[in-house]
């Protein structure tokens, strides 16, 4: 693995200070976290508890009792740093902070509503940072109008920040952008705690140069994308890292995009993009469940429904761990360079293509693959019938692979297999095969069975391998009805599996086959074990037909015609 460390620094035009980003993909434990160090302090959330003022919003008036506010009309802006209770509803009106000094602006919500039909209702035009403070039990609202007449600063969003913005608390805060955004964020934008939610015509939660959110309950419906860092300058802006929380998004757009890197460290999320795996986008629009540029790491536990792919990267995916439920339109997981699953539940329904990408390692994991096309596929990228130098390497696990009308373990390059258990349910029919690959397939350890239709391009791992294979070409189609049986000569079953179609051909390569010992192959009968995915587990085998005995002696043992 490529090991990257970035280091950015960059002059916040307001802060005039330093603000640091760490993005660490470190191949030595794959895991692709990133890390954001910004201006964010403790003391950002530490009510001062002096020098306070009290904000009353009264419909169409506001009373002020403290200093640091001016009010015009149902306007009030905030123009020195300090800590301010807002209380109250306020029509046609807005909140704006516009300060030139240097420390925290603290608005502390407890139970605001707000509606602005022409611009944003709440709006910091200057500041170092502000903090939204939502009093535990309230309920906050915000809502602009469907067109703004004041867009001198670039308003698009019904909570709108030029500035460093952190939201924090037990409250809620209900934001309804009718124009475009829900909530934007031009500089670092925080989510340390709270129950957000977001409608928006366009995209729901933006935060400009990065996006921190550490927990929180957070529901986004809009029109664009769900949660969204866009800043495309660097590989140091455009960041998202999720810790924690629960996260609902239905998107017209991408459920999560981020320009650079996307890192989510726990939670559960619910992301639909697209309106789902049943429906399909132009090549123009994008509607992936998870997006981003560069990296991707991720652990937590996900349902993703796209109308593209579901999680997407133009450069790495690392799944660390926990647990996927996905179905899309197109491919399940894709990235342009490496995909590593190091462990967790992994369970593709409905794909185009499964799992794509150059490079693609298991490590660990329950892996099941659900595929219209190919269920794993390395490629550099373009459809080829020569070795591409892509790779597929199958570690540990159990990887189970269905492919209706593609092959399910396909490689334009090479394979390799040195643990694990890889169950193989192959397409319906020829030209298509259950194992294709340009390069080489060294299998040294684990578990590999796989049925497939009669084709003349039946492929085998090589004989390079250190552990020996069984390839079994039967003179007639077998139904699905009908298991494959191996045993020993002490009367052991090796392997009993049932295919998920009919079959010719049955692939089988395990440890337990040995040289020089003798062997014999059951078509048929019963078995009183646990069907694991075709692959049955415990029990008795009995009942069946013996169609072969055979002694192994080389690395690869075929029959054909049986």
């Amino acid at each position: 693995m490529l090991i990257r460390k970035f280091c950015f620094f960059i002059i916040a035009a307001v802060l005039s200070g330093l603000y640091s980003c760490n993005v660490t993909d470190d191949g030595d434990d794959e895991s692709g976290e990133v890390t954001i160090e910004g201006i964010e302090e403790d003391s950002d959330y530490h009510l001062s508890g002096s020098d306070s003022t009290v904000i009353e919003l009264n419909g169409t008036s506001v009373s002020v009792n403290g200093e640091g506010v001016s009010v015009s009309g149902s306007e009030v802006t905030i123009e020195n740093q300090g800590t301010y209770y807002i209380s109250g509803t306020l029509s046609n009106g807005q909140i704006k902070v516009k300060t030139d000094d240097e420390g925290v602006v603290q608005l502390v919500l407890k139970g605001v509503e707000i509606t602005n039909t022409s611009t944003s209702p709440l709006f910091v035009d200057k500041a170092v940072k502000v903090v939204l403070m939502l009093s535990e039990g309230s309920n906050n609202t915000f809502t602009d109008g469907a067109s703004y007449s004041d867009t001198d600063e670039g308003q698009n969003a019904a909570i709108y920040s030029q500035s460093y913005l952190s939201i924090f608390g037990e409250g809620n805060l209900t934001v309804t952008g009718k124009y475009k955004d829900g909530i934007t964020g031009k500089d670092g934008f925080v989510i340390k705690s709270g129950n957000l939610n977001v409608t928006a015509a366009d995209d729901g939660i933006r935060g400009k140069d990065y996006l921190h959110i550490y927990q929180g309950n957070i529901t986004v419906v809009s029109g664009g994308d769900g949660i969204i860092s866009d800043n495309e300058d660097s590989e140091s802006t455009g960041i998202i890292l999720i810790e924690n929380g629960t996260f609902n998004i239905t998107a017209g757009g991408d459920g999560i995009n981020a320009a650079s890197a996307l890192s989510i460290q726990s939670g559960t999320f619910d992301v639909t993009s697209g309106g789902g795996s049943s429906k399909t986008v132009s090549s123009a629009y994008s509607a992936k469940a998870l997006k981003a540029s560069t990296t991707i790491s991720l652990t937590g536990d996900f349902i993703l429904s796209a109308a593209e792919d579901a999680i997407h990267s133009n450069g790495d995916i690392t799944i660390n761990s926990g647990s996927y439920i996905i179905s899309a339109a197109d491919d399940g997981i894709h990235a342009t360079n490496n995909i590593v699953i190091n462990s967790g539940d992994i369970s593709i329904t409905k794909s185009e293509e499964g799992i794509e990408g150059k490079f693609i390692t298991y490590n660990s994991g329950n892996i099941s693959i659900v595929a219209n096309d190919d269920a794993n596929n390395s490629t550099a990228g373009h459809r080829t019938e020569a070795n591409d130098g892509s790779y597929t390497y199958i570690n540990g696990g159990t990887l189970i692979l269905n492919s209706a009308t593609g092959d399910p373990l396909d490689s334009n390059g090479s394979i390799s297999m040195t643990g694990g258990t890889v169950i193989i349910h192959g397409p319906k029919s020829q030209p298509e095969v259950p194992i294709d690959y340009n390069g080489t397939f060294n299998l040294d350890n684990g578990i590999l069975i796989a049925s497939g239709p009669s084709s003349n391009m039946t492929q085998v791992p090589g004989s390079s391998s250190k552990q020996n294979t069984l390839g079994i070409m039967f003179r007639s189609a077998k139904s699905t009805s009908t298991l494959f049986n191996v045993q020993d000569e002490s009367g052991n079953s090796l392997v009993t599996f049932q295919p998920a179609r009919s079959y010719s051909v049955m692939i089988f390569s395990s440890a337990d086959l040995v040289k020089e010992k003798t062997y014999t192959i059951y078509s048929g009968g019963t078995s009183t074990g646990i069907n694991n995915s075709g692959l049955y587990t415990g029990g008795t085998y009995s009942g069946g037909t013996a169609v072969k005995t055979f002694t192994i002696s080389n690395t690869i043992t075929t029959f054909s015609g049986l």
